[in-house]
């Protein structure tokens, strides 16, 4: 534990043995018994005593900053003040949280997933041959070659489709984050998770996307060709889909 000078820093002066107690006995003795009760349990319980005695000044932030510290996440401490709002009051309850919200300010960000390169934008344009959200960041093209990462939420699929050509063609998907499925008309699926590679012939039927409990991300590479056309055909029902 980080030796705590804050009595001496503010009071030396003017209450020189307060000052001591606080640092020396209060920090230094009772705050460092760990082999008794952790650091995160201390912050715990301390808490829980401010937020009683209504004592929601810069001295309860301190602590929230040192629970923080100590390994209490922002979901444990919204939870720690919604149980002690029972016993301690409500208006105290609203108080903590405000003071909380500051100092877990930081951990709020949305999860973010499309691995290194990101999820993009909503698929809006594709929207309807998907069933559940995808999203879309293009990568670059370059001599009729496109680089698009697509994202799937959770269940997300694409409907059976068929990238057509008289010669070349087809598409190679490069997976970049989370687990998916690719299935081709007439074989089993195959699972898919970081780091495979999946090269679609032109003319075959087949499907892609997300598992139940999983996002998933691929880089998609539109493999040049004479007279390609991207057809998109049926969905993938849920009876189909929950038989994987």
């Amino acid at each position: 534990m980080i030796k705590q000078t804050a009595g001496k820093d503010k009071l030396g002066k003017f209450a020189p043995k307060f000052a001591q107690l606080n640092d020396d006995i209060l920090f230094g003795e009772i705050w460092s018994r760990e082999d008794k009760l952790s650091l995160r349990d201390r912050s715990l319980v301390t808490i829980c005593i401010f937020m009683g005695k209504g004592m929601v000044d810069n001295s309860l932030k301190y602590h929230l900053i040192s629970a923080k510290n100590n390994g209490i996440t922002k979901e444990e401490m919204a939870e720690i003040i919604t149980h002690t709002a029972f016993y301690a009051g409500w208006p105290n309850a609203w108080a903590v949280f405000n003071l909380a919200k500051e100092v877990y300010e930081d951990d709020t960000t949305e999860e973010v997933h499309g691995g290194m390169f990101g999820m993009g934008e909503p698929n809006t344009a594709f929207a309807e041959y998907f069933i559940g959200n995808s999203y879309l960041k293009p990568l670059g093209s370059t001599g009729g070659v496109g680089l698009f990462n697509v994202t799937f939420e959770p269940s997300c699929r694409n409907n059976w489709h068929i990238h057509k050509a008289k010669n070349g063609g087809g598409q190679i998907l490069i997976c970049v984050e989370g687990e998916g499925w690719y299935q081709e008309e007439g074989k089993d699926a195959q699972s898919l998770k970081e780091g495979d590679v999946v090269v679609i012939p032109s003319n075959v039927k087949h499907w892609h996307g997300a598992k139940k409990d999983s996002w998933f991300s691929h880089i998609a590479i539109e493999v040049p060709g004479a007279d390609t056309e991207n057809v998109w055909l049926e969905p993938v029902g849920d009876e189909e889909y929950n038989k994987l």
